[in-house]
């Protein structure tokens, strides 16, 4: 038996943290190297976003050659295991700061999108909502020739477009008030909503102890549940690749792949992603 078979055995009531190293094998990249560093430019910050058009004209432009990618991305083995483990009843609730939705896609039912949901945008003055596939088409029908381009593909459904000009992109508004249209995440610079946090810290409080899936926990919306669970002393486990924030805190440090990680949780019953 591996030590985290014995920590997931041992503490049976888990409240799960993941982050983007849980989504690396279904083809989504992460942010940040080893040593927790970005390996990009860091996201687009709100401030920016709501009062620079420029910005929102870069950031539209490049989520629409991203999107493709990200909107096909499917559940790999970790998304799978975690799955089956709250099938089992060992998971008091699973908090994830990844946006991609693949939690849900392989079976989650109690999870909280601590960060949003790429899925869908929303107009910031009115809260008029629509599906990102259908903005996406709003987006290729005002500029037809922006679909072509080639580009690497970059975290959170958005692409690498170094070089364009971006000045003649076109910005469909909301329908209902010609207000801000942006994605329904939380973006740096932006607060969590309170409602996410409270039904959180209420499942810590139940659980027994906490693992951390494919997280640096270099983000104080994810650090803050590790640092809540080593005042009240429950035992913590991470499962990510290089240095984690809180790794003074941990009892137990896995530094490997995920779905390597995870895999005996598979292996005892498989299961296929829905």
């Amino acid at each position: 038996m591996t030590p985290l078979q014995q920590f997931i055995e041992t503490h049976p009531r888990l409240f799960v943290l993941t982050g983007a190293g849980v989504s690396t094998d279904s083809g989504i990249p992460d942010y940040r190297d080893r040593e927790g560093e970005w390996k990009r430019a860091p996201p687009v910050t709100l401030q920016a976003f709501m009062h620079e058009h420029a910005t929102r004209q870069r950031y539209w432009a490049r989520s629409l050659i991203g999107w493709p990618h990200f909107g096909q991305a499917r559940p790999n083995p970790a998304h799978l295991a975690l799955a089956q483990l709250e099938r089992r009843g060992q998971i008091e609730l699973l908090v994830t700061q990844n946006v991609d939705r693949l939690h849900q896609r392989a079976g989650s039912e109690h999870v909280v999108d601590l960060h949003g949901r790429l899925d869908e945008v929303r107009c910031m003055a009115c809260d008029w909502r629509l599906s990102r596939d259908a903005f996406q088409q709003q987006l290729i029908e005002r500029n037809p020739a922006w679909q072509h381009l080639d580009a690497a593909i970059a975290p959170d459904g958005d692409a690498d477009l170094d070089g364009q000009d971006f000045a003649r992109f076109d910005l469909p508004s909301c329908p209902r008030c010609g207000g801000i249209v942006k994605p329904d995440v939380v973006f740096f610079g932006e607060g969590v909503p309170r409602e996410r946090v409270e039904t959180a810290t209420q499942a810590l409080h139940a659980a027994g102890a906490v693992l951390v899936v494919g997280s640096s926990l270099m983000v104080y919306s994810g650090y803050r549940f590790v640092q809540a669970a080593a005042r009240a002393g429950k035992p913590v486990a991470a499962v990510t690749l290089g240095r984690t924030r809180a790794d003074a805190l941990l009892s137990l440090k896995v530094d490997a792949r995920c779905s390597d990680a995870l895999a005996f949780v598979l292996d005892a019953e498989p299961l296929a992603a829905t």
